[in-house]
């Protein structure tokens, strides 16, 4: 113990009475090795959990389309594995979601909109259509005008358009009249509130529209020009190891399950949904 105050140059012990006490240097030293100790036990741990197969980090690029309760009902079964893989979401929109995975900032890509087999080393498997419909808030006034809308109705009215995240090279837009008046937004939740809120026009995909059609607060509106069905995938990068992680495995399984694509679009109630997360999760654990 003297070499350990000698190395330290302080005093860990008082010993000026008959029984030596720890001084608050000592005590202090007590609080953090008892947590130094417990951290390389909880290192070694997840050591040897990684070394059965599982990835330190698996991060997911997740495009603003996708229903977040469906994603966070996936992350909590998900934890519930206990696994020693750290889980992280990026927020994405339209080709930046792909841009993410190709870059290898991303290992699983949600509601890619273009097709990943355009980047070396991806696969890709089909996720499902959205279904939009153009919307505006009653208050605006394309509410009132006569269907179907033209296209010269329509470029008189703001669009309510979301921002590509991708970093490099031209993003894509879609629904977007030459000369229209546009504002941008960073997804579509965002866009949503805003035509709700009558800030400009714009397809909206159905599953996320549809309540507040139900309520009132938006009004879908025919249009001379054909609606959009955007085809969307999930991707994942190919592995230069003989076998995929386990992270990985689990969520392509539950990927396979069309209830779970569903879901993940917003086209699956909640609580069905939640049932067959838990049989899924029980059956993997």
């Amino acid at each position: 113990m003297r070499q350990l105050e000698d190395a330290l140059d302080v005093l860990l012990f008082d010993r000026s009475s008959r029984q030596a006490r720890l001084t608050e240097a000592g005590a202090e030293l007590l609080r953090e090795g008892t947590r130094l100790l417990a951290d390389i036990d909880a290192v070694a741990n997840r050591v040897k959990r990684v070394a059965t197969g599982w990835e330190p980090q698996f991060t997911i690029a997740v495009d603003s389309v996708i229903d977040n309760t469906a994603l966070m009902e996936l992350c909590d079964a998900f934890f519930r594995l206990r696994p020693p893989t750290r889980l992280r979401l990026r927020a994405e929109v339209l080709s930046g979601t792909l841009e993410a995975l190709a870059s290898g900032q991303a290992d699983l890509a949600l509601g890619v909109v273009i097709a990943a087999g355009t980047a070396v080393g991806l696969h890709r498997e089909p996720m499902g259509s959205l279904d939009f419909v153009f919307a505006v808030a009653p208050h605006h006034p394309l509410a009132r005008a006569p269907e179907p809308l033209s296209d010269e109705a329509i470029r008189a009215h703001r669009a309510v358009a979301v921002a590509d995240s991708i970093r490099r090279g031209g993003g894509l837009t879609f629904g977007l009249l030459p000369g229209q008046d546009v504002f941008t937004v960073a997804g579509m939740p965002a866009k949503v509130d805003a035509q709700i809120r009558g800030l400009g026009v714009g397809f909206l995909p159905t599953c996320l529209a549809q309540p507040y059609i139900d309520t009132g607060r938006l009004v879908v509106k025919r249009v001379a020009r054909p609606e959009h069905r955007i085809p969307l995938s999930y991707a994942w990068r190919k592995s230069d190891r003989p076998e995929r992680g386990r992270a990985l495995q689990w969520w392509l399984a539950q990927l396979q399950r069309p209830v779970t694509r569903a879901a993940l679009l917003g086209e699956q109630k909640t609580k069905s949904f939640r049932r067959s997360v838990d049989v899924a999760a029980a059956g993997r654990a």
